[in-house]
């Protein structure tokens, strides 16, 4: 019961720290990457599709991101999904691939963009949190139910609490990453 409860939290846990470097990836810096662009959702005959179904990627120059669609057809709706998303890039269409030139982020941009981080941050720290109380509720309960002894739910829980901390440093140590890489100039 124990162990079962313990590796559902881990996986939970596991998957809400791949969850928050994922969202770090969306987070425009200075350089260019495919991840800025490749959730969004472009217009495509008729259904809504993200670009990474459309296109490849290929960074030719720190500063520059290509996409080149799989079909040509598609250039035009990729093109206007990018114009039209909050990322303040301006696509360059030369027929065959969008160029976009990254530009380089003011000081007061690369601020804002850190408290976006610092948000996704503490939403990873909090759904780890959650689902350690949520394994905690399980043993409690199991305890109550005399499934297990008092003695094995206390070592249970500091296992449990030692593993939220080890995935919430996991989480800081990617938010720190994140915080160089976008106050770096």
């Amino acid at each position: 019961m124990i162990e079962e409860a313990t590796l559902e939290a881990i996986d939970k846990m596991e998957r809400a720290v791949e969850h928050v470097q994922s969202q770090f990836s969306s987070v425009r810096t200075g350089r260019a990457s495919p991840s800025l662009v490749e959730k969004l959702l472009v217009e495509y005959y008729g259904s809504t599709v993200p670009l990474q179904q459309l296109a490849g990627f290929q960074v030719p120059e720190a500063r520059t991101l290509v996409v080149k669609p799989h079909d040509r057809g598609s250039l035009g709706a990729i093109e206007k999904a990018i114009r039209e998303s909050d990322l303040g890039l301006n696509p360059s269409n030369d027929g065959v691939v969008i160029r976009l030139s990254i530009p380089v982020l003011t000081e007061e941009r690369r601020k804002e963009y850190v408290k976006i981080v610092k948000n996704m941050t503490e939403d990873g720290r909090i759904a780890v949190r959650n689902i350690r109380r949520d394994a905690r509720k399980q043993m409690e309960t199991a305890e109550k139910n005399s499934e297990i002894s008092k003695d094995e739910l206390e070592r249970a829980e500091k296992e449990l609490d030692k593993l939220t901390q080890d995935h919430i440093e996991l989480i800081e140590k990617a938010f720190t990453r994140k915080e160089h890489e976008l106050l770096e100039v």
